[in-house]
């Protein structure tokens, strides 16, 4: 029996499958305890950070920097294969952010004669990467938020990761480039990077996932110190018409969900026999799955699944949900591709799967979520740099821009500003009459 409608498409939309539980809902609550945390830090440094690695992350640690040679035998522990695939995935990510860095270049132009304009890109000096420790060692995390850095050309990349993060995790970092790794974690590596600590230097932008308290904690400190986005749980959602395979957008479903039990999971389809059949599906595959107990939890609150009358009414809810990741699944995928206009990274046809965006292919997995893929992308190497603009003017462009500067700032009352723009005009205006 469908559920009722998603609220704002009662029209065009019903439920096969409704979530049982609000995923933004769900993140709120935390913002005063990461409060206290970040307060604590900024005053104590180094102190409070080892408290807050001893209470949340029960690590007793006199120094929180990795060393060199720590770095370097990580490296040296991983397995061959896991070496070579980590290695693979590094030159993936580094050719597409330096294929994306070609496309961002400096300005200069000539709007009028004399009149120069133009900006730079000027790479962040030092960037902070918090790269969560997970219940896996998820090697593909660092290699996101740092590599992008490297080739942007930021002076500094800092990496944090909490302290009981998997050994890999540090190999991980130290082949993607960071300058320094920290072990630590949690809301207190965001204070630790965006404050500075006796250890840890103050950073000019945090980038980087997280759980819900290194969620809030970005946000808190945005401003001083810049942030890439917000990015809570992770989503996928599959579009799909008759055509789609109910077992196979199973199992990237699926895939997805044993990230987090908060993962939000969905089908948005016009068929009714490829959602009764996909959520069949989905509850054969948790038989069998090993991490059923995270994905399967995540499904039952947070999955969903939603039939459509038609594919305008399916595009129209998918650019409202707005999904981290977004897979099409149907007969003309390119097709209905370009008429999407809201997600975080796009996964056309049956064989482009999350899962190797993930890993391998090189397009960045830190994406917007909750949303936030109505207004901003992902996670690329242009988050690393700078467009700062610059002008100058000859004397021809004074006399062109001064006049009605001039009267406009007169108009608005600001008489300092009139008189600045002025006082140009009326000394070339004074130079030319001496001349004369």
């Amino acid at each position: 029996m469908a559920d009722a409608a998603p609220k704002g498409f009662e029209q065009t939309t019903v439920y096969v499958k409704a979530p049982a539980r609000d995923s933004i809902g769900d993140q709120q609550g935390v913002a005063g305890l990461v409060e206290g945390i970040l307060a604590d830090v900024r005053a104590r440094g180094d102190a409070a950070v080892r408290e807050y690695s001893r209470k949340f992350d029960n690590a007793d640690l006199d120094v929180f920097e990795v060393s060199m040679a720590d770095r370097e035998a990580a490296v040296a522990e991983l397995d061959p294969q896991t070496r070579a695939d980590t290695e693979f995935a590094i030159a993936n990510v580094r050719r597409f952010a330096e294929a994306q860095l070609s496309t961002i270049l400096p300005l200069e132009v000539e709007p009028l004669p004399g009149l120069h304009l133009g900006h730079r890109v000027i790479p962040i000096d030092r960037v902070g990467a918090y790269v969560p420790g997970g219940r896996f060692p998820l090697l593909s995390a660092p290699i996101m938020t740092i590599v992008p850095g490297k080739v942007a050309g930021c002076r500094e990349v800092v990496a944090c990761l909490p302290p009981n993060a998997h050994r890999a995790m540090i190999a991980g970092c130290h082949m993607s480039g960071a300058d320094r790794i920290f072990r630590i974690g949690g809301a207190q590596a965001i204070a630790a990077m965006a404050f500075g600590t006796e250890s840890v230097p103050q950073v000019n932008k945090i980038v980087g996932p997280g759980n819900a308290f290194v969620n809030e904690a970005k946000r808190q400190v945005f401003g001083p110190v810049g942030i890439d986005q917000l990015a809570g749980p992770s989503e996928i959602f599959v579009l799909a018409d008759a055509s789609g395979d109910p077992r196979l957008i199973a199992t990237d479903l699926l895939a997805q969900a044993e990230h987090d039990v908060r993962t939000r999971v969905g089908l948005i389809t016009t068929d009714r026999a490829v959602a009764e059949q996909t959520a069949a599906e989905v509850t054969r595959q948790l038989e069998t799955l090993e991490t059923a107990g995270i994905a399967g939890t995540s499904w039952a609150d947070y999955g969903e699944i939603v039939l459509c009358a038609d594919e305008p009414a399916m595009i129209a809810y998918s650019d409202h949900v707005a999904a981290e990741h977004l897979q099409v699944h149907t007969q003309d995928a390119h097709g209905l591709a370009a008429k999407l206009r809201n997600y975080g990274s796009l996964f056309i046809g049956e064989n482009a799967s999350v899962v190797y965006s993930d890993k391998t292919v090189g397009t960045n997995h830190t994406l917007p979520t909750m949303g936030a893929g109505r207004y901003t992308g992902g996670l690329w190497v242009g988050s690393y740099v700078k467009i700062a603009t610059h002008q100058w003017l000859d004397d021809e462009a004074v006399l062109k821009v001064g006049p009605p500067a001039t009267r406009q700032s007169a108009s608005e009352g600001l008489d300092g500003h009139m008189k600045a723009a002025k006082v140009r005009v009326d000394r070339l205006h004074q130079a030319a009459a001496t001349v004369a």
